[in-house]
């Protein structure tokens, strides 16, 4: 039976993962991560890192963050508490997609992941306040190979459902777009 399920977003290789819940009066179980099944929806290397964050206030934007090759990650993102709106922008400099975003959201009821895959910059807003979010990771955080887009770069027009209440002075340093930007190269 499986317990997870995957659909197909609109970037090449970014998936919204689904958890079914086996449940009683006791409570229930949800699974976060099956290499097995979440192979048919992408996801080939080993898990090198879990994070976990908590986000105090509503309206707080983290990222847009990526890691540049040899060090390219994919990411599965999860929202265990509260509610966020997550972006994933596609910067693989030879995609149809390149420099396109989407968003899903994802909450600790509606149990969804989004799956995002090498070369693609991942950011969230919360949409709650106390909101907790882990991260699987398929390769091991390198600050040598990271990189960063603004949330408000003009260029990309990511609709925010919300004023942007609080970021990170790192985040805010990020410059905008230009014609300089090639994307990421495998």
């Amino acid at each position: 039976m499986s317990r997870l399920s995957c659909t197909t977003m609109p970037l090449p290789g970014l998936m919204r993962v689904e958890r079914a819940l086996i449940g009683d009066a006791r409570g229930f179980l949800s699974r976060l991560f099956c290499s097995e099944e979440l192979a048919a929806c992408g996801w080939v290397k080993p898990v090198a890192q879990i994070n976990h964050t908590r986000t105090a206030q509503r309206g707080t934007v983290r990222g847009l963050h990526y890691q540049r090759p040899p060090h390219g990650e994919m990411k599965l993102v999860t929202c265990i508490q509260g509610e966020v709106w997550d972006v994933a922008v596609d910067l693989r400099a030879s995609s149809p997609t390149f420099l396109r975003w989407h968003a899903e959201l994802l909450s600790a009821n509606n149990r969804r992941a989004l799956l995002i895959p090498e070369g693609f910059a991942h950011g969230f807003q919360t949409l709650t306040d106390d909101v907790e979010m882990l991260y699987c990771h398929s390769a091991a955080y390198a600050p040598q190979a990271e990189g960063g887009l603004h949330p408000e770069d003009p260029a990309l027009r990511i609709e925010w459902p919300l004023d942007l209440s609080a970021i990170s002075p790192r985040d805010a340093q990020h410059p905008p777009i230009d014609s300089q930007f090639s994307g990421i190269r495998p």
